[in-house]
């Protein structure tokens, strides 16, 4: 094979060659698959039959080929970190709750299937206090480890390798904060400790700055997700910065989601609609007057902003346009 006249792509998980100016519709062909019988996603994005002789394919393109079997659920737009699909592009963590309890009762409200988890010395004057996994189950939730409150690398390191000890957990998240008043993240210590945990084995989604150089020298060091900030944890100023955020989405090949600053359901949707593949949300959840509503708000203000940016928005005009028809008016 003249690699020359070849480029890379990614088709259904996999590394595959295809000749340069190769369309959808030459690829199918290929394949001898039916495209009456199937459906393609281009980079996140469903592409229109119509169009199959037209699109054609760029280097590192991610192409997903569906189809029915019997007895199988179709999962056109799904949601993938480090080869794990999830079926809610929602990600809720589970402090500031008033009790375990409630913490539960949000989670399944929400509909989301990762949360995120502290990792916190053992009880040993009360060992028959409840825990997070009384009321949680680890095998039907996916928890991610986080290292909240770690300051530098050491920290980071010694506290999701205890988790990975403690379950086997390999898909965790990193935050390196710089600073208790902002809770900005240290981005020195997070790119050197994101490359430690990557050669050691770890799946690492990472907390970061709003940055598009310094997301893709995490992506560049191995990252499985990159996680800017809106704005300062537990803020709830939303999206500060919808450029930034863009930018990074644009240049990424792993997922984006947005990480902290979320207020409301809004927030939620914005974010989604400008591409992102998740947000993750505690503070807003947990520090509404009514969290179980505000986490059922959060689930249906996702699945409303990705529909939209699949959707497509109309483009932007600088004058009016008559929606009603123009012609034969009385």
């Amino acid at each position: 094979m003249n690699i020359s006249k070849k480029l890379k792509v990614q088709l259904n998980g996999n590394n595959y060659w295809v000749d340069r100016g190769c369309t959808i519709n030459k690829l199918l062909k290929r394949l001898k698959i039916n495209n009456n019988k199937a459906a393609v996603e281009l980079n996140g994005q469903i592409a229109d039959k119509k169009r199959y002789s037209h699109i054609k394919l760029k280097k590192n393109d991610r192409i997903e080929i569906v189809h029915f079997i019997g007895g199988g659920e179709i999962m056109i737009d799904k949601f993938t970190v480090a080869k794990k699909i999830f079926k809610s592009r929602l990600i809720v963590g589970t402090g500031k709750y008033k009790s375990f309890k409630e913490t539960a009762q949000a989670i399944k409200a929400s509909g989301s299937d990762m949360v995120t988890v502290a990792v916190r010395r053992v009880n040993i004057t009360d060992k028959k206090k409840t825990t997070l996994m009384d009321y949680i189950n680890p095998k039907k939730i996916t928890y991610l480890p986080n290292t909240a409150g770690c300051f530098n690398s050491f920290e980071a390191l010694r506290t999701l390798r205890l988790a990975r000890e403690m379950g086997g957990w390999k898909l965790v998240k990193l935050e390196v904060l710089g600073d208790k008043k902002t809770l900005y993240p240290n981005m020195i210590e997070t790119i050197k400790s994101t490359e430690i945990l990557v050669k050691e084995g770890f799946k690492v989604m990472v907390y970061c700055t709003d940055d598009p150089l310094m997301a893709k020298m995490l992506e560049d060091v191995g990252a499985a997700a990159i996680m800017p900030l809106a704005a300062p944890i537990g803020s709830g100023l939303g999206i500060q910065n919808k450029i930034n955020i863009q930018l990074i989405k644009k240049q990424s090949r792993v997922p984006v989601i947005i990480d902290a600053g979320v207020g409301q359901a809004s927030d939620a949707t914005v974010a989604m609609e400008l591409g992102c593949d998740g947000v993750l949300i505690n503070t807003a959840i947990a520090e509404a007057k009514n969290p179980i509503l505000m986490a059922e708000a959060m689930k249906h203000a996702v699945i409303a902003g990705r529909k939209s940016y699949l959707a497509g928005r109309m483009d932007k005009k600088l004058f009016a346009s008559a929606s009603s028809p123009t012609k034969n008016l009385i």
